[in-house]
């Protein structure tokens, strides 16, 4: 290797402001990896650390762990299910979904490698009645005991299950990319009913997924409709438009509705991908404000406060009675960051980068940030932290889980 070569990456290997990985970036991108400092008011520690397979891989993918019975529920693309103690991070069970008919090895003369069929586990878990369910992009339905990890059901649905299920008053829902809305029973798997929406031409590579409130069904749809369905029958109840297609091109015409819809004290709020933030009354349908905000990440709140990540990165705190924006914060520009959670008195993201950022809930000034990931988009937090019992769960792109706590 060329001598000058060589000092120069010794001199980026010693340098506290730059890595390997800044050489070969573009200034634009440098600008946005290169942290500014803050005043930080405390600092976070990592509990423990450890891996589930090999996460999503290159696939963008909402596949967010879940807390319950205390336990920590996590999962791979590829089909690994675990359980983990939220105190230790030590693995209680673990189960395989890899298909492994075709399971096959290949040999030359320097390496051989077996190779499963993924299971393509996507969009996250949802857990209760002591049953951890999940979807696949092939289609398929899961149903796990949380206790042992034990295969209760599977069942095949119409198109591909990329948002997490939800479950209430008996049924468990399912949302799928070919516009269908499914509804299963929690013990068998049996469909009790299923409803169909219009799916435009040209829709983002995602699904809302469904929630259940007040015996509604509810769901975003790639039109920009919000729709509610009885949930004992599927009968659609009502269904607003949120937002309207316009442009003169297809791309310019995406309205999707691609978060969950959010309920909170008889309302319901949603975020279209073009740029229209609503709340909507659930009893009616009747639209009670709107404000321009766009973005395809879940809506989080806390007290009055709606907190929106919009497609730029940007962070609002939005009066959730008016739509009134009570602070935004737009120092991590372009960093991709995960959906808001809230987290003691704090909101917490997530970056591509892999770093975990802190606001405080009343103002939205950044006061701490921890670094979970390498720097590295193959160590990106593409899920939004998961708050349980004062600890907060982080998921890479990778697979690696952390427990974080704060002072």
């Amino acid at each position: 290797m060329n001598n000058k070569l060589v000092v120069a990456l010794l001199a980026l290997s010693l340098s506290g402001c730059a890595t390997v990985s800044d050489w070969f970036a573009e200034d634009e991108e440098l600008e946005v990896r290169r942290l500014k400092p803050i005043e930080a008011t405390f600092e976070p520690q990592i509990k423990w650390e450890t891996d589930v397979g090999d996460g999503v891989q290159d696939y963008y993918s909402r596949l967010t762990p879940a807390v319950a019975y205390g336990k920590v529920f996590a999962a791979s693309r590829d089909g690994l299910v675990v359980a983990l103690d939220p105190e230790t991070g030590k693995q209680l069970w673990e189960q395989d979904f890899a298909n492994y008919d075709n399971f096959s090895w290949k040999k030359t003369l320097l390496w051989y490698s077996n190779r499963a069929v993924s299971a393509k586990i996507s969009g996250g878990l949802t857990v209760a009645y002591e049953t951890i369910y999940f979807g696949t992009e092939d289609g398929y339905v899961y149903a796990l005991d949380e206790a042992t990890g034990e295969l209760k059901w599977k069942v095949g649905v119409l198109g591909e299950v990329i948002s997490a299920p939800a479950v209430d008053a008996g049924f468990v829902l399912v949302n799928t990319t070919s516009g269908h809305l499914i509804a299963l029973s929690p013990e068998t798997g049996e469909q009790k009913w299923m409803s169909v929406s219009d799916v435009p031409p040209l829709s983002l590579r995602g699904v809302s997924a469904p929630a259940a409130d007040s015996g509604g069904a509810l769901i975003g749809t790639p039109s920009g409709k919000l729709q509610v369905s009885i949930l004992e029958t599927g009968m659609v109840a009502w269904e607003t438009q949120i937002a309207k297609p316009s442009g003169a091109t297809e791309l310019e015409r995406i309205v999707d509705i691609d978060v969950k819809p959010l309920v909170f004290a008889g309302n319901v709020f949603v975020i279209s991908y073009n740029g229209t933030l609503s709340a909507v009354e659930l009893r009616t349908g009747q639209v009670v404000w709107t404000r321009e905000y766009g973005s395809y990440r879940n809506l989080s709140l806390d007290g009055n406060r709606v907190f929106v990540v919009d497609a730029n990165s940007s962070l609002f705190a939005i009066d959730r009675r008016s739509g009134v924006e009570l602070w935004s914060n737009v120092s991590l520009k372009g960093r991709n960051i995960t959906s808001a959670t809230p987290h003691g008195d704090y909101v917490v993201v997530g970056d591509k980068y892999g770093f975990v950022h802190w606001f405080t809930k009343d103002e939205g000034k950044l006061v701490a940030q921890l670094e979970v990931g390498d720097d590295d988009e193959d160590e990106a937090i593409y899920t939004n932290p998961i708050s349980a019992d004062n600890i907060l769960y982080v998921k890479t792109r990778e697979g690696k889980i952390a427990a974080i706590t704060q002072p």
